[in-house]
């Protein structure tokens, strides 16, 4: 029987223990040097937003797939809400995706910091209360019914953090001085103008959407933090996944950041390729003028900012949203980094 080279076996023995599902086309190795055992496949999450515009361009135009090279499968998956996209990563179904502040805290949380690492940020802004235009006041919000995306998610928060600060209480239940009613983004339009709500703490587009529906922007929470930022998208990876392939993850960042310089440099032509691709998604394109309309309250950047991240942390934890969680390793900028420096860019400071 012929005996295999320890090299060999060493390299059998590590894909045994990242549970790699195709032998023949992955490739994994137990440090953090790339193996090039053969081709591998990137399974990338992502919204169809407008806060998600780094991806759907950089997958619309087909930016990630020239920097992750022939060698890479690019496969990707849309979702509608950051839990969907932590249990896909949980299950192993998925290998890194842009997703909110509040999930990826929750998904470093509950797998006690092993699960996923923040490689990049990707989105700053591009959140707003907005309400019926005769609610000119803080305390004209009492006994009124504000809808946000889910319950727990970084705008249930946000919401629930300003209110409280505001000497309004609210409940996980819906009660309170503010009836706090967890929606699906998609419902909020129909419901404000039917009157079942008096406003909504939302993302873009559905700030613009609820503008253009007769609302009046209360609270643009550009406002509320320092140097008017806070992370709304970042890029996360399964750690599983960053350690199994190093070299395919810093070409994922090498395409988050020419995305971003797409998005920043060409405006025009990236809020088309938005249009389309979710019209690709949805079956109907999103209208131009509306992304443009919430463009200018975006700023798509690299850094993930990771200051608000711990910030909206402390404020779950002021609303009895989630408990303490140690951030301690949760970000891995080193790759970012790199590609920044290579780039003459500036590198932003690892947390």
């Amino acid at each position: 029987m012929r005996r295999l080279p320890f090299r060999r076996l060493v390299s059998l023995a590590t894909l045994a223990v990242v549970g790699a599902a195709t032998l023949g086309t992955t490739a994994a190795c137990g440090d953090d040097t790339a193996a090039k055992s053969g081709p591998v496949t990137l399974r990338l999450g992502y919204f169809p937003n407008i806060t998600h515009a780094p991806a759907v361009v950089g997958v619309e135009k087909g930016i990630f797939a020239e920097k992750l090279g022939k060698d890479v499968t690019l496969e990707t998956k849309t979702f509608n809400a950051g839990p969907a996209a932590v249990e896909a990563i949980f299950s192993g179904a998925l290998d890194a995706t842009y997703i909110g502040p509040n999930p990826t805290v929750n998904a470093f949380s509950k797998s006690k910091g092993e699960a996923v690492r923040v490689v990049s940020g990707a989105a700053s802004g591009g959140v707003a209360l907005v309400v019926k235009p005769d609610i000119t006041t803080v305390e004209q919000l009492r006994g009124k019914k504000i809808a946000t995306p889910q319950l727990g998610n970084t705008q249930d928060v946000a919401l629930r953090y300003w209110l409280k600060e505001k000497g309004l209480k609210t409940t996980k239940e819906g009660g309170g001085d503010v009836k706090v009613v967890p929606q699906e983004n998609a419902q909020t339009v129909e419901t404000f103008t039917s009157g079942a709500i008096d406003g909504a703490w939302v993302p873009e587009p559905f700030v613009s959407r609820l503008v253009n529906a007769g609302g009046k922007v209360l609270v643009d929470e550009r406002d509320l933090w320092p140097d008017k930022k806070f992370v709304i998208t970042n890029l996360i990876v399964s750690t599983k996944f960053l350690k199994a392939h190093p070299d395919v993850v810093k070409k994922l960042v090498e395409g988050q950041v020419a995305a971003n310089e797409f998005v920043n440099t060409k405006p025009d032509e990236s809020q088309q390729a938005i249009s389309e691709h979710i019209g690709k998604i949805t079956g109907k394109p999103l209208d131009v003028k509306l992304i443009k309309q919430a463009w200018p309250t975006l700023e798509f950047t690299n850094d993930p900012i990771a200051a608000s991240l711990k910030t909206g942390l402390d404020h779950a934890v002021a609303v009895e949203l989630t408990q303490p969680v140690d951030l301690n390793g949760l970000y891995d900028l080193k790759f970012l980094n790199e590609v920044l420096q290579a780039e003459g860019k500036p590198e932003v400071s690892q947390p």
